[in-house]
């Protein structure tokens, strides 16, 4: 297939790039690295099979020749007030890349008969009151609280990515990722996998907001693309929950973080600080992903943990 892909210097875009250029696919990728590492992408500078074009995705998109697919991964993506690539700094960015950028992926698909696929969230469940969270859960969402810009973006592109499906036959599909950590997330990006493990790393006390009993279910990246994969192939068009559904307190991760690392300066508990609506608990069912792609994860939360320190150790120069 000729892929398309935005927010292809992503985290997670640019796994799914290596991913299909492993599977002998043509990928052309989009960033204008308002959130994107160019250091994700330098591996693929010499691939013939892959095309990078820096262009903002809510201005009109023009692609030579045809594309099979088009998939839309472009969106600030941490929920963290302090990191200036997080959603809350960049609200606007966010709800225009939600909206504006997926009508323009959306027609794009449209236009060369392409498959399409959403990269939405499990954002859009809210702090839910229903746990696990199946894909019939409508959510619990504050629509003008401090993390809407993310989650209403996502909604209405859910929303947009439907009707497209219903009254214009496009090909579409949606995933609902539910939280995923590994190599090439951002050191600053501020979220708890990067700030918890640098923290270890450098002998420092790992903070924990509050009593650390909010839950997180984490996904290690080779998992979810394999799964965001197997859904672009399928002829699902209902949104699938990606994700693994081993719940995890905060505090025990933070607790195996510094047993990975050897870290013996244990925990700093601050008041809470999170943001308002901020999820208490996080955990995807996984029941349709199992039926209609054959996908679980399969990476324990050791291994894929092991894995991201040693990059991270990596990225700091630490030995």
């Amino acid at each position: 297939m000729r892929i398309f892909l935005t927010g292809a210097a992503g985290f997670l875009g640019s796994h799914l790039s290596d991913r299909f250029l492993a599977e002998g696919h043509e990928v052309i990728g989009m960033d204008n690295f308002v959130t994107g590492n160019r250091e994700n992408l330098v591996h693929l500078v010499r691939n013939k099979n892959f095309t990078f074009i820096r262009h903002d995705v809510t201005e009109a998109i023009t692609v030579r020749g045809k594309l099979d697919a088009v998939l839309h991964f472009a969106s600030p993506a941490s929920p963290n007030p302090a990191s200036p690539f997080g959603y809350p700094n960049l609200p606007v960015e966010t709800l225009k890349a939600g909206s504006l950028g997926t009508f323009n992926t959306l027609d794009l698909a449209r236009e060369n008969q392409a498959r399409f696929l959403f990269a939405s969230t499990s954002e859009v469940y809210g702090d839910p009151l229903e746990h696990p969270q199946t894909e019939a859960y409508w959510g619990h969402v504050n629509p003008i609280g401090p993390r809407s810009m993310y989650d209403e973006a996502k909604r209405f592109s859910e929303a947009l990515t439907m009707a497209y499906f219903q009254s214009k036959g496009t090909d579409t599909r949606i995933v609902r990722i539910f939280n995923t950590y590994g190599p090439r997330m951002r050191l600053d990006d501020g979220r708890a996998v990067p700030s918890f493990i640098q923290q270890a790393l450098c002998g420092e006390p790992v903070t924990i907001y509050g009593d650390g009993e909010q839950t997180r279910s984490f996904c290690y990246v080779d998992d979810l693309v394999d799964g965001i994969y197997r859904l672009l192939l399928s002829d699902e068009h209902q949104p699938v929950n990606i994700g693994n559904p081993t719940e995890t307190s905060i505090l025990d991760f933070a607790k195996m973080i510094n047993h990975l690392t050897g870290n013996t300066a244990g925990m700093d508990y601050q008041p809470d600080k999170r943001l308002d609506n901020d999820p208490q608990r996080r955990r995807p069912d996984i029941s349709r992903a199992r039926l209609l792609l054959g996908w679980e994860p399969r990476v324990d939360l050791v291994d894929g943990l092991s894995r991201t320190i040693a990059f991270f150790k990596d990225k700091l120069g630490i030995k």
